[in-house]
């Protein structure tokens, strides 16, 4: 039973390892551009539910989104894929339905607000 123990041990050493090499470039561009710091984490979890699974991004999300900056935004979703909790999902439709929200809320950020 210990040598299971061990062993489990071992094999999610390994894929942390790997994992953290893959995301060497990602970590580097989301440490440089403070990114983990601009989102708060209820605004978090709609963009990562939006993206991810299925869901709106509220209007005031979408200004923490927009804030964050496009290439932050990029930089999270692929580090994101590169965790081995996400192997079976396709990186590219994953990264084109990103850019959806990104869009909406761009679109709407940049939108003049309706005069009262």
């Amino acid at each position: 039973m210990a040598s299971l123990n061990v062993y489990s041990a071992l094999v999610v050493l390994f894929f942390t390892r790997a994992a953290a090499m893959a995301t060497k470039e990602n970590d580097q561009i989301i440490k440089d551009n403070n990114c983990e710091t601009k989102m708060g984490l209820p605004c978090v979890l709609e963009a990562f539910t939006s993206i991810f699974k299925t869901g709106a991004i509220s209007s005031n999300c979408c200004g923490e989104l927009v804030g964050l900056g496009k290439v932050c935004h990029s930089a999270l979703v692929k580090r994101t894929l590169e965790n081995p909790l996400f192997k079976d999902l396709s990186p590219a439709r994953i990264i084109a339905k990103s850019i959806q929200p990104w869009n909406n809320c761009l679109a709407l950020i940049d939108s003049p607000s309706p005069s009262a």
